[in-house]
């Protein structure tokens, strides 16, 4: 099993998100937390899980409609590099 590694942008974002989404809905935010964090523990267990990325090397998890984890494998971490609306546009 890899650990995990937030990037810093991505440790912004989700704590932006969580926190937008808190203001409107703190239960909706703590659902999506827990999406997220289950997530993120569920690709260091199966790296491979997520489909192949927009971008070389990454790779990308849907964990709720609106959100997308954006990953990369390494040989001991799983490097989340972002936090994605499906709007958004990417990369």
């Amino acid at each position: 099993m890899r650990s995990p590694n937030w990037e810093a942008d991505a440790e912004l974002q989700l704590v932006g998100l969580i926190e937008f989404i808190g203001e409107r809905n703190a239960s909706a935010a703590a659902r999506l937390r827990a999406m997220i964090d289950d997530a993120v523990h569920r690709v260091c267990d199966f790296p491979e899980m997520g489909r192949p990325g927009r971008i070389h090397g990454t790779r990308e998890l849907i964990v709720h409609p609106n959100h997308i984890v954006i990953y990369q494998i390494t040989d001991t971490t799983i490097d989340i590099i972002r936090i994605l609306h499906t709007r958004q546009r990417y990369p």
